[in-house]
């Protein structure tokens, strides 16, 4: 039964809301709620349990209406905020670019925010059709922006959107810009939406910055760098494909066979039931046409076209290359060509950066997980997080960009099928002049977020000593240290083993990051150092899970 003081609120929101759709869905829920249905009220009560949470990574939910959701009353109040941040800091009459990619109501929410910047006297370029988060992302330097907004989801499944907000170095927030910005959403969200000044009078941008950024990612490639290849490619239903097209004819490569079931965007990701390159499944119809066209590499990028996943041929079958391969090659590429500045991944990514950075004089840093803090990292020459994000060029776009790096991957691949050798081969070169370094992850999805905290409790408070039999030192990474800031998180590290366990930032899940490294020396038989490798790996993942108690 609802009672009389959640009515009220319901009613409120109806009455503000500008949303038919969402409207007519609270009509919905609430008449079924008085009939009865114990799912609509619940639903009507999580919906209205309080404010969906603004951070560093912006807005991101499931569709429908209420404060915990994400709607057009929602995204009003963030763009008011964020105006009034802007404005508090000096920025009034600078400039926004807007962007948005083709899920769900991400048009819409688009225009509202262009409408209420442009009334609190700031200057928002709207892109004029959906773009992908890189392209968005380029904009802010190109226009001399002092803030860029992306509305995406990213890869979440159909029913969710997101609000993502970059400052006008190219980087997305970090503290405290978003509790300065979260706080003055809460005091729009307390007047009425009405009160929120909105104009019309503001420009819309799309060929011009499309040309910039295709010419500037084109320019990656040299004119003497070989093109022949034959590669597949996929949009994951996204807003990719159309720019990488023109990236891809910019620069003389190869069309690609496209996989063409997945190639426009729509917004309910028919073929895929999560759409996110490193879901089981997802990659399935481009692994299939790899296999048919007997191509050199396959390439992904996720709705947003932001990530980069890419598969090839190991040993005997096609395989989805991990997060951490796809950045040691890359690295690795980038080491060769002799790219000067620091090189940066994630905590929870592979150590093998670092080393190779050292091999070659190059400066390293270890950075929180999220590329808020790797675009950040001064004189960037090259960043990646293992969950398949990668900034091969900091200078354009200090974030992640998955078209860029396909055109890093589809130069690498096309390098080395000129001289007769495969991605491959270039994997097995890398292990033998650095060692052996294999990852996994281990995760544990909970039903009560408790859970999680108890057992980082529990690993806290009585940390395994040992792991896949060899002895390990304990490090709590919320006590911060001269080389990385504060952050949730236990870091286990040993001759061969190393785990970083931390809660996950956007899902109810407790997540371990694992890795096993081999000398040089015990490197030196491919087969039998990964067959070690295997087995170490499997006794890691059982000794954490059982040190967890999940």
């Amino acid at each position: 039964m609802i009672e009389d003081t959640l009515r009220t609120r319901l009613i409120a929101w109806r009455h503000q809301d500008p949303d038919v759709a969402t409207a007519a869905a609270l009509d919905g829920l609430l008449t079924r709620a008085d009939e009865g249905d114990a799912a609509a009220e619940a639903e009507l009560r999580d919906a209205f349990a309080g404010p969906l949470t603004f951070g560093t990574a912006g807005l991101r939910g499931a569709l429908g209406p209420g404060p915990a959701r994400m709607n057009r009353v929602v995204v009003s109040q963030a763009a008011a905020g964020l105006a009034a941040y802007l404005v508090d800091s000096g920025f009034s009459g600078g400039r926004v670019v807007v962007g948005y990619d083709a899920r769900y109501n991400s048009d819409v929410f688009a225009a509202d925010t262009a409408e209420i910047l442009a009334g609190a006297g700031l200057q928002p370029l709207l892109c004029s059709r959906a773009l992908p988060t890189p392209v968005v992302a380029f904009g802010i330097k190109h226009f001399e922006c002092v803030a860029g907004v992306v509305v995406t989801a990213s890869h979440n499944p159909p029913q969710d959107n997101g609000y993502k907000v970059y400052l006008g170095d190219g980087s997305q927030i970090v503290p405290p810009a978003d509790t300065d910005i979260a706080s003055r959403i809460a005091t729009v969200a307390a007047a009425p939406l009405a009160d929120i000044a909105r104009s019309d009078d503001y420009p819309l941008v799309g060929d011009e910055l499309v040309d910039a950024y295709v010419a500037r990612a084109a320019s990656l490639v040299p004119a003497e760098a070989p093109r022949e290849l034959s590669w597949v490619y996929t949009a994951m239903h996204g807003v990719g494909a159309a720019v990488v097209d023109q990236v891809v004819a910019a620069t003389g490569l190869p069309r690609p066979h496209p996989v063409s079931e997945q190639l426009q965007p729509d917004p309910a990701f028919p073929t895929i039931p999560f759409p996110n390159p490193e879901e089981p499944g997802a990659m399935d119809l481009t692994l299939a046409l790899a296999r048919e066209t007997e191509a050199d590499v396959a390439i992904a990028n996720d709705p947003d076209a932001d990530r980069c996943a890419v598969a090839a041929v190991i040993g005997d079958d096609w395989r989805m290359l991990s997060g951490d391969e796809l950045g040691t090659l890359l690295a690795d590429d980038t080491l060769r060509r002799g790219v000067a500045g620091t090189y940066a991944c994630s905590v929870v990514s592979s150590t093998l950066l670092g080393t190779m950075a050292a091999a070659h004089g190059r400066r390293f840093t270890t950075t929180l997980t999220g590329f808020k803090w790797i675009g950040r990292v001064p004189d960037l020459a090259f960043g990646y997080e293992e969950a398949i994000g990668y900034c091969t060029d900091a200078a354009a776009v200090p974030d992640k960009d998955g078209i860029t790096t396909l055109v890093r991957v589809l130069t690498l691949a096309a390098g080395l099928k000129a001289t007769g050798q495969t991605i491959a081969d270039r994997l097995d070169e890398i292990a033998r002049t650095y060692g052996l370094h294999l990852t996994s992850q281990l995760a544990f999805r909970v039903s009560e977020l408790r859970l999680i905290g108890e057992a980082m409790a529990r690993v806290r408070t009585s940390p395994p000593s040992v792991l896949a039999g060899e002895p390990v030192t304990a490090r709590d990474l919320a006590t911060g240290s001269a080389d990385l800031p504060p952050t949730d998180g236990m870091l286990f590290e040993g001759e061969s083993v190393r785990v970083v366990v931390r809660p996950s930032g956007t899902e109810p899940k407790l997540k371990c990051y694992l890795q096993v490294k081999l000398s040089v020396e015990d490197s030196r038989d491919l087969a039998a150092a990964r067959a070690r490798a295997d087995g170490l790996m499997s006794r890691a993942r059982a000794d954490m899970a059982a040190a967890l108690g999940l």
